[in-house]
């Protein structure tokens, strides 16, 4: 019991240096604080719980008519945003850009996931999809999500002082 009390004391002692560290980082250099994985626990959690719970229901008491069908579609891209919501966060916590990335990045990349799995679904539906075209979908993804970005960090600017004068 003693043991898992230190442990807690010591992890919490830690987090509130990286967060002083990260606010004192904010104020000397003036970029914004990366984003709270916090936030993006519980959103990746809901989704998760949403999107295949629902799935599992739906798979179980349906039949594959016109609204399950649908209703499949939107219930895969929750859980599949969901689930690549923390591996978006982490990704652009080890990969950092200047400016860092906000959290509407970080959604928007996990939502590309879903979006990717759901046409993939779709096509396999139909006997369409091929490897070669997976992986074509996915090149293009790919690089519509980091056009997005560059025109991102060439259009930001860095926040004024109060004693720098406007440019």
């Amino acid at each position: 019991m003693v043991n898992r009390w230190r442990f807690a004391v010591c992890l919490r002692w830690h987090l509130q240096a990286l967060r002083i560290e990260v606010i004192i980082n904010h104020m000397s250099t003036g970029q914004r604080p990366f984003p709270p994985f916090r936030s993006f626990l519980w959103a990746s959690v809901l989704l998760g719980l949403l999107g295949w719970g629902g799935l599992a229901v739906l798979v179980v008491t349906t039949l594959p008519t016109l609204f399950p069908r649908w209703m499949f579609f939107y219930l895969f891209m929750c859980a599949l945003s969901g689930l690549a919501l923390p591996v978006a966060y982490f990704l652009n916590l080890r990969f950092r850009t200047h400016p860092p990335a906000t959290s509407g990045v970080i959604l928007r990349e996990a939502m590309w996931v879903g979006v990717y799995g759901c046409l993939v679904a779709w096509l396999q539906i139909g006997r369409m999809l091929t490897p070669l075209l997976a992986l074509v979908l996915a090149c293009g993804f790919a690089i519509v999500e980091v056009l997005l970005r560059i025109y991102e960090i060439s259009r930001w600017q860095p926040e004024q002082g109060e004693d720098e004068p406007p440019a």
